[in-house]
């Protein structure tokens, strides 16, 4: 086939998306809030039913044995997420239908820096049963009243009859829940119509997306299509599409936006961007970990090398989320054994391919750039970058390696003192805001003060922050916002702009903050700490992963009492 011809059946495929897109939006507008809560626990039905259908297609895209416990990832972070999502944004409806409004019976506390936060996990009887130990709150922006953020909860949900026209959300290929969350996002919250481009690698999901989302493909509401990048800019650049959210790379946004390059160069220069709709993004960034020294025992020191293994190896470190710069203090008497301990971790953890795209190359890119680099083994090789700079510039602070690269810096200082100065690194040396993790002992804790400990909390400018927990926790929890810290730029994108997920449609959230058990059970009862798992699902050393994902997904389908021993018992051999 021609270019021309190429081209010409381009142009025709993307007027009849884009027709459809419009089409959709006027019937979207038409459904009542009970049809659109309809169609969410339709959807709900229809993931469960697809579910196994839905994993073993993301095991093939990934290499994976669907019956090896690395399967538990697509699991829980596939099925599992949009399920849990669809439920939660339809209850949100519900209550907005009774009248009560989207945060009614949620509680809503003051923090510091003149703001409040919403307390959105745990909610339910569920939550504290499935999710014990963990906790979640949306921090809303500084000088917004707890009445103000009850009264402007809502979003699009408020008025549905008003389209907001349409939508194209560009998907993400390493996470394949994210695409769906982004299109309900643009649902629910924007009033939109959505035309999802997926992402080539997961161009093999079409027809399981197709198939569960089918109540608002009927309709036009959604469509699912894969392209080449002359069809994908056609549609992106359409008169007839009002808006553009995109998971990905900043390098891919700027080229959306600006165009590439001398075009983009001459474009950013003048300050006129080539596409001037409105752009909404989640970019990706170099995560930190921050380890804050403390008296440690032997059994914290291994169960946290192996939170850190994890927070590096889900999905082969194919996360926009991945702590990627451990950061401890030069001045801990256990910095040596620990990192001993992440180094085993990160070797013990189950082999499995390198799957995404150029992930070898930038490995390798990454130890030709150090002579501090170690290949510690694992397949695919992992690798450890230590003495870094902890007052200087790395390229490890700047490229995200979206692999298992590992690197570690130090900076100096106990308690109080080196959380500061590392809060200061986080926030000066990493290129982009979407997650932060702190590692920090109860007692520690205890001697700063909840209060002084929450003021440093929110000094880390980043979208969501996780204490003794991953940050990509975060992700599958949907009451919570996800995407960067507010306040970048066109120009200086970073992380992106705007969030997704935000299950209550808050209208002025800032940041996600996600509290997890220091230890995990049985010691955590001993310790007085409420958290049931003895290994978390989504750690890379769990050896039921997959049985429990398959478990909480069919509890998400239909919850009940009599499923729980099944999920706890799987949960509990882990």
């Amino acid at each position: 086939m021609s270019t021309d011809t190429i081209h010409r059946t381009n142009a025709e495929r993307a007027e009849q998306i884009v027709t459809r897109a419009r089409d959709g939006a006027d019937n979207w507008a038409r459904q009542t809030p009970a049809d659109r809560r309809a169609m969410l626990m339709k959807l709900v039905e229809l993931v469960d039913a697809h579910a196994e259908e839905w994993v073993r297609r993301a095991c093939r895209i990934k290499g994976l044995d669907p019956s090896s416990p690395l399967a538990g990832e697509e699991w829980t972070s596939g099925p599992w997420a949009t399920m849990y999502y669809a439920r939660a944004l339809a209850e949100t409806l519900e209550r907005m239908e009774q009248g009560r409004g989207p945060t009614h019976g949620f509680d809503i506390r003051p923090v510091t820096g003149d703001r409040v936060a919403v307390e959105v996990l745990p909610h339910s009887i569920w939550d504290r049963l499935l999710l014990s130990g963990l906790s979640a709150e949306v921090w809303c922006e500084p000088g917004v009243s707890e009445q103000q953020v009850r009264d402007t909860a809502g979003l699009g949900a408020r008025n549905p009859q008003e389209s907001g026209g349409t939508c194209v959300v560009l998907g993400a290929g390493n996470i394949l829940s994210i695409a769906p969350l982004d299109a309900l996002y643009a649902l629910y919250a924007d009033n939109r119509s959505v035309a999802v481009k997926l992402n080539p690698v997961t161009d093999p999901l079409l027809p399981v997306l197709q198939a569960v989302f089918a109540p608002f493909v009927e309709i036009g509401a959604v469509q699912f299509f894969s392209s080449d990048l002359d069809l994908g800019s056609r549609v992106i650049e359409h008169e007839g599409i009002d808006a553009v959210h995109l998971t990905g790379a900043e390098t891919t946004h700027d080229a959306i936006v600006w165009g590439s390059g001398e075009e983009g160069e001459r474009n950013r220069a003048a300050g006129t961007p080539k596409l001037t709709k409105p752009v909404t993004s989640e970019l990706g960034g170099i995560s930190p970990i921050i380890v804050v020294p403390g008296q440690w025992s032997q059994a914290d020191l291994q169960f946290q090398a192996e939170h850190v293994a994890t927070m590096r190896l889900h999905n082969a470190g194919c996360n926009c989320i991945a702590g990627q710069v451990l950061v401890l203090s030069a001045d801990w008497a256990q910095k040596e054994e620990f990192l001993d301990l992440v180094r085993q971790a990160l070797v013990s953890a189950p082999d499995r391919p390198g799957w995404y795209p150029g992930l070898a190359d930038r490995v390798a890119a990454a130890r030709e750039s150090y002579a501090t680099s170690e290949a510690v083994g694992g397949s695919p090789e992992r690798t450890l970058i230590t003495g870094l700079p902890g007052d200087g510039d790395s390229q490890a602070y700047s490229s995200e390696y979206f692999g298992p690269v590992l690197a570690v810096t130090e900076v100096p200082g106990t308690g109080e003192d080196f959380l500061r100065t590392a809060v200061d690194f986080a926030n000066e040396r990493l290129h982009g805001t979407l997650g932060a993790n702190v590692l920090i002992h109860p007692d520690q804790i205890g001697e700063l003060g909840h209060d002084r400990f929450e003021r440093l909390l929110a000094e880390l400018r980043y979208g969501t922050i996780a204490v003794n927990a991953w940050t990509g926790v975060g992700f599958l929890l949907p009451l919570v916002t996800w995407g960067a810290f507010p306040g970048h730029t066109l120009e200086d994108v970073q992380s992106g702009r705007g969030v997704v997920h935000n299950g209550l449609l808050l209208a002025h959230a800032e940041r996600t903050v996600v509290r997890g058990p220091w230890r995990p059970f049985p010691r955590s009862i001993a310790a007085g700490e409420m958290s049931l798992t003895p290994v978390p699902p989504w750690f890379v050393h769990n050896r039921t992963a997959a049985t429990t994902g398959r478990r909480l997904v069919r509890f998400v389908a239909e919850p009940g009492l009599t499923k729980l021993p099944g999920v706890f018992a799987s949960a509990l051999r882990g």
